[in-house]
């Protein structure tokens, strides 16, 4: 396969790594990037019509059935992603980030060649997810709204102790920055003083059922994570017909033939990304969702959305939790995902933002209404915690659906995933720190 919107190769400049600090740094933010790309991949997907909608002719809805399918495969391999990010994060003795800046990030956050926003599934977003996704050297056009223009960062030297953002111009790029780190460090300190994070703060292929997951203990198994990463979203050496970059070209290819075909052919739902409130974060005023029953239905995604992070953390970050409560943590941040998140998040794509976005539909917006943080270290309070946050997950969406009818169906089927999540992690509690009923 070819690919006539590749440019010729570019000059990029040198990823830094001096100390183990240029390398937290470095995984930090591709920690950030990885989550916030997944986060793209699923608003993009959550927007597209189901094939049953009447606009869809039978052909077209097997297609937009097909690419949901693709935009979630990829979005699941961005998780993974993110895992093996945590992975070399806790091998090298740093904790994983799940903390993120809200969307959109236009400029300043990230490199100025490297923007995100959250865009309905269409041309326009197939284009940013190509760009995102292109190979390492190669160039080629963004979303026409994307604005690459900006102050560059200053090269970082080795003599600098305080690490800093560095350029990069793809993910692959950053990624092969971040290897070669990993070799540079090992061969000055010794792997032994380099990979100092204990085994069981690893992310298993046995513990979340990915073969292709990796656990970092040395240079080679962090190499192998790093280019598990590079072969999945640009592929080996060029070879990107099966990873990210070649099947998000294969569907902009027949997303423009179908459009060739009918004009009028439009996939997603008018979907706009809006927040409950204007995101702490953003001082561009953001659009807010004002539809009572969107509100309602987006409170409940952002919750999930929390709750899903919270277990997630817990588990890179646990202290003497068994084997068995450690695939409970991984089995419920999978299930609010999947059973809990997806179904509202999709639901909302059906509802009005407000009078002010008139003909718009609600786009969850991933919302962070504060700066991700830890629970405390002690297991039996902190799982505590999480099982709380599950159960008022639960009870909301059923008392929701108990008393509103007009609400999607999916809110009360939600509802019934997170009793079943809540009850899994209540299970773990002691009987003392759980709330009265």
């Amino acid at each position: 396969m070819t690919d006539a919107g590749m440019e010729p190769k570019v000059e990029e400049p040198k990823v830094v790594v001096a100390h183990r600090e240029h390398l937290w740094w470095l995984l930090a933010e591709a920690s950030q990037l990885e989550h916030m790309i997944m986060c793209q991949y699923l608003f993009a997907q959550f927007s597209l019509k189901d094939r049953t909608d009447e606009t869809l002719t039978p052909e077209q809805g097997e297609a937009v059935e097909r690419w949901a399918k693709v935009l979630q495969g990829i979005a699941i391999e961005e998780m993974l992603h993110f895992a093996l990010v945590s992975n070399l994060m806790s091998a090298i003795g740093a904790a994983p980030v799940l903390s993120r800046p809200n969307f959109p990030q236009r400029s300043g956050y990230f490199p100025a060649g490297l923007q995100l926003d959250l865009l309905p599934f269409g041309d326009q977003a197939l284009l940013h997810f190509l760009f995102l996704e292109r190979p390492e050297g190669l160039e080629r056009a963004d979303a026409r709204e994307f604005d690459h223009e900006g102050p560059t960062r200053d090269p970082v030297v080795e003599s600098e102790w305080l690490p800093r953002g560095q350029e990069f111009a793809t993910v692959g790029h950053l990624y092969r920055g971040i290897a070669e780190g990993l070799r540079t460090l090992s061969a000055r300190l010794g792997e032994h003083a380099v990979f100092i994070g204990h085994p069981r703060g690893q992310a298993t292929p046995e513990l979340f059922d990915w073969p292709q997951m990796v656990a970092v203990s040395d240079l080679a198994s962090g190499l192998a994570a790093v280019e598990e990463i590079i072969e999945q979203g640009e592929g080996a050496q060029g070879n990107w017909s099966h990873a990210h970059y070649g099947r998000f070209l294969r569907i902009w290819e027949e997303y423009q033939q179908l459009r060739r075909l009918d004009p009028s052919f439009e996939p997603a739902r008018p979907v706009q990304a809006a927040f409950l409130r204007q995101p702490y974060d953003i001082a561009t005023p953001c659009p807010l969702i004002t539809d009572p029953q969107a509100r309602e239905v987006a409170e409940l995604a952002i919750i999930a959305y929390e709750v899903a992070l919270q277990v997630l953390l817990r588990f890179f970050t646990h202290t003497d939790e068994t084997d068995e409560q450690l695939r409970a943590l991984v089995s419920a941040s999978l299930r609010l995902m999947a059973g809990v998140l997806k179904p509202l998040a999709t639901a909302l794509t059906a509802l009005a933002v407000g009078p002010e976005h008139p003909g718009m539909t609600a786009g969850f917006a991933f919302e962070m209404y504060y700066a991700m943080s830890n629970t405390v270290p002690d297991r039996e309070p902190a799982w505590a915690i999480l099982h709380e946050r599950a159960d008022v997950l639960a009870r909301r969406c059923i008392e929701l659906a108990a008393t509103d009818a007009a609400l999607p169906a999916t809110v009360k089927e939600a509802g019934d995933q997170a009793t079943a999540i809540a009850t899994t992690l209540r299970a773990h509690v002691p009987e003392v720190l759980l709330p009265r009923t």
